[in-house]
């Protein structure tokens, strides 16, 4: 078994092999030099230098998995079962691909002095002395990601700009009328949102918009989107679809033999959404490896069809989302999205699509669980904020 990609998927995906009884070799192959770590905390308590790691509590020798780090994919020879590294060719019985996300750069601003991105471990450590000196930060993208970061770095003390092509923050991820009331989060943190806003050009010290506007910048953090970590896998063989993700089937199985693909990295067909989904989430990341290590491990995995969960922490909110909302035909609002706490609920011929929860951490888990049973709601007691989600079922 070999396992290329040491993060949460690909050490997931590791562990529940032995879980599961696999007894053969297994080895986590990852392109960092760091032990396998966390992602989630870099955007928070690694930046602000409340944690010095978020390395994964797992004893690796004791699970007799063979780690190789610093070790970067190169290529794979699907027909000779090898996969080609930096470290050499690694010949595998099963493969699975659990390479990640990479992000998005921001054109022309590589190689100029203060532009950062935040996806590892070296971002966060690079960013950290930057919040430490309370420099001027632009961020480009108002994302979650964006988000966060403007969070921590409000946090920090630094005077911060967000910068965003769309007329709203979270223009990719929610609908207008949802990420409208999240604008008014920046200000509230003492944040400044431009929307509207393109970049002309980064040069050292500032930010330049398409409009002239010169914005002073002792940083620029990039969080402009990602995309699958997949180029490596140009001529293999291995299906990639329009986002550049491996193709897989509903127990993560590419159309090669032996290789699968889980994570940040892969997308899946939901019967229970009647669409494929790319889900780049912690939570995709935790479940699907699952699926994974029970169909090599047995060959009767279910179907992986999750219900896609994720979290973020921004501007003292905790924001939770649950479902998939592009199918629903009805939107319908708990409680008043100007004050602390509210959900958006979606629904699909009265059944739950999905919800977003802001501060109301028990309509998230309510809801979870109602998305999963498909149960008949109640329109009229779903819309009062104060009865229970799960008590307004139809």
């Amino acid at each position: 078994m070999v396992v290329v990609g040491a993060g949460m998927a690909g050490v997931q995906t590791a562990a529940a092999l032995r879980e599961q009884g696999f007894t053969g070799t297994v080895t986590l192959i990852g392109a960092e030099p760091h032990q396998p770590y966390d992602r989630p905390p870099l955007s928070k308590a690694i930046l602000l230098g409340t944690a010095e790691h978020s390395a994964f509590d797992i004893d690796f020798e004791a699970l007799g998995i063979d780690l190789r780090l610093g070790c970067e994919a190169l290529g794979l020879r699907a027909e000779a079962h090898v996969l080609d590294t930096s470290a050499g060719p690694v010949p595998y019985d099963v493969l699975v691909l659990a390479t990640g996300a990479e992000p998005v750069r921001l054109p022309g601003a590589e190689g100029v002095p203060g532009v950062h991105l935040l996806r590892t471990l070296d971002d966060a450590e690079r960013l950290r002395p930057v919040l430490a000196r309370q420099h001027d930060v632009v961020v480009v993208g108002a994302g979650w990601i964006g988000a966060e970061f403007a969070t921590a770095a409000r946090e920090a003390g630094c005077a911060v700009t967000v910068v965003e092509a769309a007329d709203r923050p979270l223009a990719g991820a929610l609908p207008a009328e949802v990420a409208a009331p999240m604008a008014a989060w920046y200000a509230d943190a003492g944040a400044d949102l431009r929307t509207r806003a393109r970049v002309e050009r980064v040069e050292p010290g500032a930010v330049v918009l398409d409009d002239g506007t010169r914005l002073p910048a002792g940083a620029v953090v990039v969080g402009i989107g990602a995309r699958p970590a997949t180029a490596w896998l140009a001529g293999s063989g291995v299906e990639l679809g329009a986002h550049g993700e491996v193709v897989a089937d509903d127990r993560l199985r590419t159309g090669v033999p032996d290789v699968y693909a889980v994570g940040d990295c892969a997308s899946f067909p939901s019967a229970r959404y009647g669409a494929r989904l790319m889900v780049h989430h912690w939570d995709n990341a935790l479940q699907g490896p699952r699926t994974v290590a029970a169909d090599i491990v047995t060959g009767t995995a279910a179907a992986y069809d999750p219900v896609p969960y994720f979290w973020s922490e921004q501007f003292g909110r905790f924001v939770q989302y649950a479902g998939h909302h592009p199918a629903a035909d009805t939107t319908l609002w708990r409680g008043d999205p100007s004050g602390p706490a509210w959900t958006v609920c979606w629904l699909r011929e009265n059944r739950l699509a999905g919800l977003l929860a802001v501060g109301r951490p028990r309509d998230l888990a309510q809801g979870r669980r109602l998305i999963e049973a498909g149960t008949p709601m109640d329109p009229e007691l779903l819309a009062d904020p104060a009865r229970p989600l799960k008590s307004a079922t139809a």
